[in-house]
């Protein structure tokens, strides 16, 4: 009877440490932190800055605009794109949750793929990356909210 009772109180004490585990502090990463982060080179890029409406026109008729920040459950997530003649030719993350080793092992993955894919699709309407299902839902709405400010079909 003793043994079980060592058992059950080991048991359930491994549960309460396993279970209070913090899995994230909701830290955000900023582009540079991306951009150096252990994802494929050239799919990072570090936008200009804007203004959370259209930036300033350049002469080659570029321009830049900030989606909504979108809290997520491990943090804001916020994407910057640039359009160029009526056409996506670039979307960025501004944040993504980035505090611990896990968040950047899976949005260093994730992130260069949802931005190749925005570039693609031309739009929001674009497939969720497995193991990355919070980041990915976050990043489709505030995509959607910049291609809406861009006035883009």
């Amino acid at each position: 009877m003793r043994r079980i009772t060592v058992w059950f109180l080991s048991t359930l004490s491994a549960l309460v440490l396993l279970f209070s585990y913090p899995t994230s502090r909701h830290a955000t990463a900023s582009v540079s932190a991306l951009a150096t982060a252990d994802a494929p080179t050239g799919t990072t890029a570090t936008p200009t800055p804007s203004d959370p409406s259209a930036s300033g026109s350049s002469a080659s008729g570029t321009q830049t605009y900030d989606g909504d920040t979108v809290m997520t459950r491990w943090g804001p997530v916020q994407v910057q794109i640039t359009v160029a003649d009526g056409k996506l030719v670039s979307a960025d993350v501004l944040q993504v949750p980035w505090e611990n080793r896990k968040d950047q092992q899976i949005n260093g993955y994730a992130v260069p793929l949802l931005n190749a894919s925005a570039l693609a699709a031309q739009s929001a309407n674009i497939d969720m990356v497995s193991g990355a299902t919070v980041t990915s839902v976050g990043y489709q709405q505030s995509l959607q909210s910049a291609i809406d400010q861009a006035h883009l079909s």
